[in-house]
């Protein structure tokens, strides 16, 4: 375990785990298979994991990746499709739903967060 994971893996944070058992796996010309990866890792951990998989596809590794993450969906030259749509089909960045409503959440959380207020005050709390 310590020669492929390290010692003192309970002395990083979950994230910092995961980002270890990333690149302990990845090998040149493998095909991955992540299921929403980004769970544990915190945006700037997503930014590592971007990396890693940018170093593995230079060295003819794929990825196919299911993610709600909007930083894992803006890799660059990423061919996303959304499951959303019957059939599923390809999706521009710009186009989808976790992108757009992300974006606008951060431009202007109050739009959002006055919403919740209302909720509570019709609830009595």
């Amino acid at each position: 375990m310590e020669r492929r994971y390290g010692v003192d893996l309970d002395a990083n944070s979950h994230g910092q785990s995961f980002l270890k058992l990333f690149e302990s796996r990845f090998v040149p010309g493998g095909l991955y298979l992540l299921d929403e990866p980004e769970a544990p890792l915190s945006p700037q951990s997503q930014l590592a994991l971007m990396v890693m998989m940018t170093d593995m596809l230079a060295k003819d590794a794929q990825f196919i990746i299911a993610t709600h993450s909007p930083i894992l969906l803006g890799f660059p030259k990423a061919r996303i499709y959304s499951c959303d749509r019957v059939p599923m089909a390809r999706v521009a960045f710009e186009e989808l739903d976790h992108v757009v409503i992300t974006r606008d959440f951060l431009t202007a959380p109050e739009r959002y967060l006055r919403h919740l207020r209302r909720e509570e005050r019709a609830s009595g709390k």
